[in-house]
């Protein structure tokens, strides 16, 4: 090995030669690259009864696009938000459902509540010990080293019975914004040198409540704000059995392994900037724009920055409109939907008026932009990624904890995910991958050049 720090490029190289496939392989052996095919359609590669989303109806037998609707165990999501906007918090009604399959009854749910809150501890120390020992910028990694940590608190880590991973599964739920709020704290006052709190959850608030609450200094925020967050959990809580994160669930369920190495797993994924990490593109890509572009109500201005960006010539040189387009939706994204409504009260409430016109703007213009640069074989339009972003700029959530506010909602479809898959599944996930290597004759060393 070369005793200088560009060796790595020279092995980098050898990376590229060695695994590089064309990509008319892929065609040839009829192989659906990422599970999806020209068309988009994926790969049907279990069952489930937790979700379902919509994005195309069949009208005289032909495949056409609809408006997206996004369906937690029957029922469909807009619907759920619409019950209980208004009239109390939404994020433990709808894990009630996801994991149980039903609403619950005015009962129940403060019986949930009243579990929720009892597993809402951490161990001794744990937070000292593990949450400060090390912490990092990066608070998905601070989040993934805690949820295994945690593991090694429980006597009955590898059990997969279904009780215990129930218990297991409503454990986490519990402690994720402690764990995520804990994490940011810790990297706010080691690394940026900021002063350390440490609330504890309250007995008598919601998850979202709880969430603000233990982020802010003072400890305050406005009931406007925890609704609004509380809706953003729960339109994120869950999406279908195909999205990446999930199928990780369950492909790492299949294999029989315990609940923490799962989500963990699952974690891992969801940190990735094409799956929970895409609004904190949104928002660096809108403070890009603002940046560069003097009137932010001339739509000529926009639109010519906009395709600047589609042009791999402005940005971050991806040629991506990030929040545009979904794998799965065609005409709109129903999470989307029901968020704008949300998002404008808030920028009224926060004086972002401004803010929020550029941001309907873009979602208005950007769809023109995208087609005429491309030929798209569905619609494009703004997915949740779009508004969740500058929702949590307004609530003051820093950037290093969006991708995990997505994880605190997450975890639930993960949960109910994990449940399912041990229930009904008894054989482990295994893909196939077509082999196109070829056979070579093996030489001795002093025959190779």
């Amino acid at each position: 090995m070369k005793k200088n720090e560009g060796y790595i490029q020279d092995y980098a190289q050898l990376c590229r030669e060695a695994d590089r496939l064309e990509a008319q392989l892929f065609d040839e052996y009829e192989v659906q690259r990422g599970l999806r095919d020209k068309n988009g359609n994926g790969v049907v590669t279990g069952l489930t009864n937790i979700s379902r989303i919509d994005s195309f109806e069949m009208i005289d037998g032909v495949k056409t696009p609809c408006e997206g609707k996004l369906w937690y165990r029957g029922y469909n999501c807009i619907e759920l938000v619409n019950g209980f906007r208004g009239k109390n918090f939404g994020f433990e009604e709808v894990a009630y459902l996801l994991l149980f399959g039903e609403l619950p009854t005015q009962q129940q749910l403060e019986d949930f509540r009243n579990i929720l809150i009892a597993h809402r501890t951490l161990p001794t120390n744990f937070t000292r010990d593990v949450i400060m020992k090390a912490p990092s910028s990066d608070i998905m990694n601070s989040l993934i080293r805690s949820v295994l940590t945690l593991a090694s608190y429980d006597k009955n880590c590898s059990d997969t019975s279904i009780e215990n991973v129930l218990r297991q599964c409503i454990g986490l739920i519990s402690v994720f914004p402690m764990l995520a709020v804990y994490g940011y704290h810790a990297y706010n006052h080691y690394q940026n040198d900021e002063s350390m709190y440490i609330h504890r959850p309250s007995n008598k608030l919601s998850t979202a409540e709880n969430l603000l609450m233990m982020l802010r200094p003072d400890k305050k925020y406005t009931e406007l704000e925890a609704k609004v967050l509380d809706i953003a959990l729960v339109l994120h809580m869950e999406h279908g059995g195909g999205n990446n994160s999930t199928f990780t669930t369950r492909v790492v369920t299949s294999s029989g392994s315990d609940t923490y190495s799962v989500v963990a797993a699952a974690l891992s994924s969801l940190k990735g900037p094409k799956h929970g990490g895409a609004n904190i593109k949104v928002v660096e890509m809108m403070r890009d724009i603002e940046k560069n572009v003097k009137d932010w109500t001339d739509e000529d201005a926009v639109r010519a920055y906009l395709k600047k960006i589609l042009n791999k010539e402005a940005f971050d040189g991806k040629g991506l409109i990030y929040g545009m387009g979904h794998a799965v939706y065609s005409l709109s994204d129903p999470r989307a939907q029901v968020f704008k409504g949300f998002v404008q009260q808030l920028a009224e409430a926060k004086g972002r008026n401004k803010d929020f016109a550029l941001y309907s703007m873009i979602e208005r213009i950007a769809p023109e932009v995208i087609s005429e640069k491309a030929r798209i074989y569905k619609g494009v339009s703004a997915n949740v990624d779009f508004y969740s972003g500058f929702v949590y700029s307004m609530l003051e959530i820093p950037l290093e904890l969006y991708t995990p506010i997505f994880a605190i909602a997450r975890i639930v479809g993960w949960s109910a995910h994990r449940i399912e898959e041990l229930i009904n599944m008894d054989k482990i996930i295994r893909p196939a991958y077509k082999s196109v290597m070829q056979p070579r004759e093996y030489k001795r060393m002093e025959d190779r050049q």
